[in-house]
């Protein structure tokens, strides 16, 4: 098992931040990303840039830090550390714990969620590295990730059935799918789209619009975000937002009108997505969140419909191990589990309105 030194990064590896994730052991992640930084930095965190170095390869890691009076601070290594193997993940939070004490920087626990495949092997690593298991943050944490780098054909002949058939339907039908551009008024139809489905569903919060506005514009404006739209009588009945990152290809927002004519319309935007992101060298595409693997198919899970469609592309359903915290301080950090972070939750969306994390 390789040894590790973290450090921050330099001005240099900053201004190449995203080179530098996407070239992670796994092709980092679209949160850690220099759009998402930036989104985050006017939401109550603050931007670290978090480099882990071993004789074998070097990983770079956006941290989120948030500060709180008494406490001190939380780190939030959102969707990392990303290592080559669990195992390097022992290594990484030791060298993480002593460039936190050398540089005193009064952090008293050390968020992680490392994509990192769960599994009893996984979670006695994990466990035996002094992390403990808290509940998870991101929707993707369980997910059907999709491999897209067959030809176009093979492609739609590998889609489940129900997948499948649904986007030939819609294209026999002559569905049109537009890429549109980020202008203020397909932004506010986007977020209409979303806030009327997680109406209708009740599953989950929105969050403000400000928040989506900066983060569509953010990656768009970097090359790495695109809009979609499926129109019912000259208004968008559809929206998806994909984000291409590195190699990877992701579904990262979605709405729909809850009454709609047109068959297919849904899964043909996907199937246009996925295709225009290949020519960027995208080769696998995250449909972003699923009920667990173990409750697919229970229809009390709040997310069943968005499991079952976004299955209909993917049989399989991925379980990352998800959210864990290393207690630096431990009387500090069992502080903030009774009560801190319960409390300081609720005062966060007391005064702002927003989610906390």
């Amino acid at each position: 098992m390789p040894e590790f030194t973290a450090r921050f990064a330099s001005p240099a590896e900053i201004a190449g931040w995203d080179a530098h994730v996407t070239a992670n052991p796994n092709g980092g992640n679209l949160l850690q990303s220099e759009a998402f930084a930036e989104v985050k930095s006017d939401y109550g965190w603050k931007p670290l840039y978090l480099v882990y170095e071993s004789s074998d390869y070097r990983s770079y890691n956006l941290v989120l830090e948030k500060s709180f009076p008494v406490l001190g601070r939380l780190w939030y290594l959102i969707k990392g550390p990303d290592a080559a193997e669990v195992a390097d993940i022992r290594a990484m939070m030791t060298a993480t714990v002593g460039l936190i004490k050398r540089a005193r920087l009064n952090v008293f626990a050390v968020k992680i969620e490392p994509d990192i495949v769960d599994g009893a092997r996984a979670r006695a690593v994990l466990a035996g590295a002094g992390l403990v298991k808290t509940f998870n943050l991101q929707p993707n944490d369980s997910t059907a990730i999709l491999d897209i780098s067959p030809e176009e054909n093979q492609l739609l002949r590998n889609l489940h059935s129900r997948g499948r058939n649904a986007v030939r339907r819609a294209l026999r039908e002559g569905v049109e799918v537009r890429q549109v551009e980020p202008t203020e008024q397909n932004l506010t139809s986007m977020y209409a789209l979303m806030a009327g489905t997680i109406a209708e569903k009740g599953s989950t919060q929105i969050r403000d619009y400000g928040y989506y506005r900066r983060f569509w514009n953010g990656f768009i404006s970097r090359g790495q975000g695109r809009l979609y739209f499926v129109y019912e009588d000259n208004r968008p009945s559809v929206g998806a937002f994909v984000i291409n990152y590195g190699d990877k290809g992701t579904y990262k927002d979605g709405g729909s009108l809850q009454k709609r004519s047109q068959y297919g319309d849904s899964h043909l935007v996907q199937w246009v997505a996925i295709n225009a992101i290949k020519e960027l060298g995208v080769t696998e595409y995250d449909f972003c969140g699923t009920p667990p693997a173990d409750r697919l198919k229970d229809p009390s899970h709040p997310h069943h419909g968005l499991g079952m469609f976004k299955t209909s592309f993917t049989k399989t359903v991925t379980d990352f191990v998800g959210c864990y915290d290393l207690p630096v301080r431990p009387l500090t950090y069992k502080a903030w589990t009774v009560a801190g972070e319960r409390l300081f939750r609720q005062l966060y969306t007391r005064r702002t309105g927003k989610q906390f994390y």
